[in-house]
């Protein structure tokens, strides 16, 4: 069992230990809903960071690892009894609850969860999804699960932000080459090491491979195995890569025969080599560009030498190392006008890269009228770890009760922060005959004017009624033909 060594009894913040005492008497459903809000205000970053659409990805591997099945035993019960006595120096916790829930349901938790579908790209500001107790006695139970289903936030906002970004490679791509050939493998994932655990590292790789297909992040292949699945046996893809240790073991004095010796050793795939580790301009102009320039053009289009610089000015690198190897090697010019490499030779630029360096990069790339066929890149702690819920604004609030029988549309309205006011009462969300997502608060979507709610139920009483494979998560995700900037 996925969840055998795990305590949901344990896995949530200490406050809500104690909210099953705090809703009104009586209280008999308590309904709740995730987004990520809508900003009302000017926005304050550069318009590459306005995510005005979110990608949903993630919901399925908590509900498959966490939350399906029996998740309550004695066992977990007494552990949780014992922790919270200590950990309050009181008796709070809802022993009787959670005994409840195991002699009823055998563990299983009785609440349903209805979701948008997995890889939906959706605009913020409606509801991603919504989760309700189905028994009366169990009201509570319903926000105590909001700890571990918030945690949805870090795979959405690493899909999302590896989206924007393919965005940004694909209208460059397009008006540098006119083709989105190799679009999927121009972001490569490098954050395996620069992320704050094995899980992580899983969830957010497979987030990264909703829009991409290369990876140095094993883990999220395995998380995209085991939790979704697809027709291929593998979602990412990687290449032989050299690192400074296989370069700087041969010595200052012999860096060009650890080339020549890499090289040699994948003559029929890719292969990455870091040349920076003394002097990238010279490995350009002279290992590269004279030494071994014979050596290369024997390479097929299909096994380039790919250089991989890892210091200085990512812009500025990029293009000095551009200009040598474009006049050591035969340079084209392509349909559109710019200069591409012969197809033996790459360049990966894999230091510093994020939404915004990506963005000035391929700019001046543009600007110097090199193609973006030329390059691909790698991003490690800008893709999978510096991120925050903050930065999409996830949250989960409560918006519908039902006390002493009666139903009560519920909501929050700060009066210090617009911005954080709720939605009201049971929600359901549409699609208009235009075609824009709009989620309907109190109830409304009852009447069926907009078709069909869009929120499935995924999960009920402790079993998973609805999954996603990774091939619909991506095509569900993928960029559409209107968002491709096909301008000059």
């Amino acid at each position: 069992m996925e969840h055998r060594n795990f305590n949901l009894l344990l896995a949530t913040d200490s406050y809500k230990v104690s909210h099953y005492k705090q809703y009104p008497p009586n209280t008999s459903k308590v309904y709740s809903y995730f987004e990520c809000r809508a900003k009302n205000t000017d926005y304050t970053k550069s318009p590459i960071e306005r995510y005005d659409k979110t990608v949903f990805y993630g919901l399925q591997y908590i509900l498959q690892r966490y939350l399906k099945g029996k998740v309550v035993t004695l066992e977990k019960i007494r552990e949780a009894k014992e922790v919270y006595q200590e950990h309050f120096q009181d008796d709070l916790f809802n022993e009787q609850g959670w005994k409840y829930i195991l002699e009823k349901y055998d563990g299983h938790l009785p609440i349903e969860i209805k979701a948008v579908p997995e890889g939906t790209v959706i605009p913020r500001g409606n509801a991603l999804f919504t989760v309700e107790s189905t028994d009366p006695k169990c009201y509570w139970l319903t926000n105590w699960v909001e700890t571990i289903l918030v945690q949805i936030w870090y795979p959405i906002t690493v899909a999302t932000n590896s989206r924007e970004q393919k965005k940004i490679l694909a209208k460059y791509l397009l008006q540098t080459s006119g083709s989105l050939k190799d679009l999927e493998y121009k972001l490569h994932d490098f954050g395996y090491r620069g992320v704050s655990s094995q899980e992580s590292a899983g969830i957010g790789a497979s987030a990264h491979l909703v829009n991409f297909k290369g990876t140095d992040t094993i883990a999220g292949i395995c998380v995209i195995k085991k939790y979704y699945g697809s027709k291929d046996p593998v979602s990412g893809f990687s290449v032989p890569a050299a690192e400074h240790s296989t370069i700087t073991a041969w010595g200052k004095d012999h860096e060009r025969e650890a080339f020549e010796h890499i090289v040699r050793q994948f003559p029929s795939v890719p292969v990455s080599i870091v040349s920076d580790s003394y002097d990238i301009y010279n490995a350009c102009e002279n290992i590269w560009g004279k030494d071994l320039r014979a050596l290369i053009e024997t390479r097929s289009p299909d096994a380039p030498l790919i250089i991989r610089p890892d210091s200085g000015d990512p812009l500025q690198t990029v293009l000095k190392i551009l200009e040598i190897l474009g006049k050591r090697f035969n340079l084209t010019e392509n349909s559109r006008g710019y200069k591409v490499l012969p197809p033996y030779i790459r360049v990966i630029q894999g230091d510093g890269v994020d939404i915004h360096s990506l963005q000035e990069i391929v700019e001046g790339m543009k600007r110097h009228r090199w193609s973006i066929e030329n390059i691909g890149f790698g991003s490690g702690g800008a893709l999978l770890q510096k991120l925050t819920r903050d930065k999409l604004n996830c949250c989960f609030k409560c918006s519908y009760v039902v006390t002493n029988g009666l139903g009560v549309n519920v909501f929050k309205d700060p009066v210090a922060d617009p911005n954080k006011r709720s939605k009201k009462g049971r929600l359901s969300l549409h699609k208009t005959p235009e075609g824009d997502f709009v989620t309907l608060e109190e109830g409304k979507g009852d009447l069926e004017e907009y078709g069909a709610d869009l929120l499935h139920t995924v999960f009920r009483n402790g079993l998973i009624l609805k999954t996603y494979t990774f091939d619909e998560v991506r095509d569900n995700a993928k960029l559409k033909d209107s968002e491709l900037d096909k301008s000059e």
